[in-house]
């Protein structure tokens, strides 16, 4: 039986009308389509994006190759972790590629984008190589915070994070909407949280700022079903998340659908940049994981739930039945692309494990925006009295 958090992101896999569009052939193949995504629910919007999207071979295989990484490094993650190779906290964004690689496909290079600690296939689309990933989640210095971070705090260009307490990045990203207004920069920041977060009072109060302000902020309610092992029914006395910023209009989208996912943005980011202030968004996705690696995530739900949307609805899937059927691209080319994918992150795997741990110098290092020298602070560890030093250049600074 399928709970109604697996109900509501469907059923059966929505392939919607695949036409390939007339154009010229490369090999008896279609250079673009088109398809029908799933109808968008609306809250204080008079039209929404259009159902009706193209997809070129470019693209295919691009979004393909992305969501297989995620894939593919979150796989690893996961066995580094039960090797203890990884320590701590690990949030596996298995199921939920779609969401991000749909975002990222629309954003401008102008454009922002904060997180909450699921953020390993964020901290790749933006920039980081899965070596960087995957080190920064072993604590090794060829990590993208140089081993510091670790799996909730990874950073890049534009992205601002990777934040370890629930809800707390959401005001952080209308400050970072604010800076861009503010300085003429014209970009806009995406600010993502889960269902989990859904309920913060923090998030009410800021929908109220940035609509006060009509600050150029896409907010993303990424609806996996469950905040940790609690489903969304238990929780929200409303579920309609797309509807909670009441004065901020809102999208549904089917988060399992990257091309859905795209269209949304792309009016989202449309929308706020012409000065209409805030929108919210909700992605209707799934983990396949628990909520941590210490979740095995079959407590509050059951593994033929996992399972039947596995089969029906994975976003990986979907996308290469889409190719495939279309003839935007050959099985083979596929498969050329997976393996590629799959030595990369061997390879990244690899190196994650035998690279340098950090040094104690390292450790203090760059923690202040003016370094300091804090050995006359009392009651202070062994470690904190050594003299703190920037290393190197902080980033988005």
């Amino acid at each position: 039986m399928l709970s109604n958090v697996a109900k509501s992101i469907g059923q059966r896999s929505f392939l919607g009308k695949l036409k390939p569009l007339a154009s010229q052939p490369q090999n008896g193949y279609a250079s673009e389509a088109t398809f029908e995504t799933r109808a968008f629910k609306l809250h204080n919007l008079e039209e929404g994006p259009s159902t009706n999207v193209t997809l070129t071979k470019e693209d295919a295989l691009k979004y393909y190759g992305q969501m297989y990484m995620i894939r593919r490094m979150e796989t690893a993650a996961g066995n580094l972790y039960k090797e203890k190779v990884i320590r701590g906290f690990c949030h596996l964004y298995s199921g939920q590629e779609a969401c991000a690689v749909g975002m990222r496909a629309a954003m401008r290079p102008e454009d922002s984008c904060i997180t909450a600690y699921r953020c390993h296939g964020w901290t790749y689309l933006m920039g980081v190589s899965p070596q960087g990933v995957l080190a920064e989640l072993t604590g090794r210095s060829s990590g993208c915070a140089r081993g510091k971070g670790g799996s909730m705090h990874m950073y890049g260009k534009n992205f601002y994070g990777g934040n370890g307490i629930v809800g707390a990045q959401v005001p952080l990203g209308v400050g970072i909407g604010f800076a861009a207004k503010y300085n003429g920069t014209k970009g806009a920041c995406i600010a993502l949280y889960g269902d989990g977060a859904a309920n913060q009072g923090q998030l009410f109060e800021v929908y109220n700022m940035a609509k006060l302000w009509n600050t150029p902020c896409i907010f993303v309610c990424e609806n996996n079903g469950y905040g940790m092992g609690t489903s969304v029914e238990r929780a929200s006395a409303n579920t309609n998340y797309y509807t909670r910023g009441d004065f901020v209009p809102g999208i549904w989208v089917d988060g399992m659908d990257v091309l859905a996912v795209r269209e949304a943005t792309r009016f989202a980011l449309e929308y706020t940049s012409a000065g209409k202030g805030p929108i919210l968004m909700e992605t209707a996705t799934y983990r396949y994981s628990g909520h941590s690696m210490s979740d095995p995530g079959t407590s509050y739900r059951s593994r033929d739930e996992i399972a039947e949307v596995r089969q029906t609805r994975d976003p990986i899937t979907s996308l290469r039945e889409k190719i495939l059927t279309t003839e935007l691209a050959t099985v083979e080319e596929l498969k050329e692309i997976e393996g590629k994918i799959r030595a990369e992150v061997d390879t990244a795997t690899k190196n994650a494990k035998n690279d340098k741990e950090i040094s104690v110098e390292e450790l203090t290092a760059d923690i202040y925006a003016n370094p300091q020298n804090l050995t006359a602070v009392r009651n202070t560890l062994p470690l904190a009295e050594l003299t703190h030093k920037r290393l190197g250049k902080a980033v988005n600074m």
